[in-house]
């Protein structure tokens, strides 16, 4: 999911300013969406300002309410990995233990995961990251054989902005939190990333080379989008 140019705009709605990042590519249509940053436009190359900030206007009640849902999950606290705490994970619940040990320990069915009483965050995220790594890079090398390309090489992101990533040498980089999303979601943006090694952009052509991967990709693509907030507190841990 290639980077575009961002410039970092005001505007009023009602009687608050808000700030919002205005990201101009190839796309046809003004799209917003609210993340983790705020509110986020995506426009094309040659909108005029006044018709994007009068589409702004037009939808300021559901960009205010949204908003104010994403401010009240950011002040949630961050996930602590305590003695019976759970987490989903790669579609399964997770319960957490903690013993004087070195090191992390899944159990046999892949539920439960024991760390070590001294630092159990790091190594909580460790085990998450090892297990993920596995578990993507199956996943690429299933889609990889239905699109009839060798499987790329697989590198784990951490990115604040990006659930993956594909570059021009046809390497991909997918984020480790993903780990936190259901198996079709998890899908969706593996079969995203790979389509961009036939298609380097976001063409009709590219969203056929998607569907083919992932059937109901506009179902999943929606699904990443509205659980993305209530994960929000897995980012880090404390």
């Amino acid at each position: 999911m290639p980077a575009s140019p961002e410039d970092r705009r005001h505007i009023r709605l009602g009687d608050t300013d808000i700030p919002y990042r205005l990201i101009r590519s190839q796309r046809r249509t003004i799209g917003l969406s609210v993340d983790r940053h705020g509110l986020r436009v995506g426009a094309p190359a040659r909108a005029r300002l006044g018709d994007i900030e009068s589409l702004l206007h037009r939808h300021g009640q559901w960009v205010l309410r949204k908003l104010d849902a994403w401010h009240r999950i950011a002040a949630e606290p961050a996930f602590v990995p305590t003695e019976g705490a759970t987490l989903p994970w790669l579609g399964r619940e997770i319960r957490l233990s903690l013993a004087e040990r070195r090191g992390s320990r899944w159990s046999a069915d892949g539920c439960g995961l024991q760390l070590p009483i001294g630092e159990p965050a790091r190594a909580l995220e460790r085990a998450l990251r090892q297990d993920v790594r596995h578990n993507l890079g199956q996943r690429l090398a299933r889609l990889a054989a239905v699109l009839g390309v060798p499987t790329p090489p697989l590198a784990l992101s951490s990115a604040r902005t990006r659930w993956g990533s594909c570059n021009q040498r046809g390497q991909i980089r997918l984020n480790w939190r993903l780990g936190f999303f259901p198996p079709a979601v998890i899908d969706y943006v593996v079969a995203h990333e790979l389509a961009h090694l036939k298609e380097m952009n976001h063409s009709s052509r590219f969203w056929s080379v998607v569907e083919r991967l992932c059937p109901e990709w506009r179902t999943q693509r929606a699904a990443l989008k509205a659980l993305a907030p209530s994960l929000n507190r897995y980012w880090s841990f404390v």
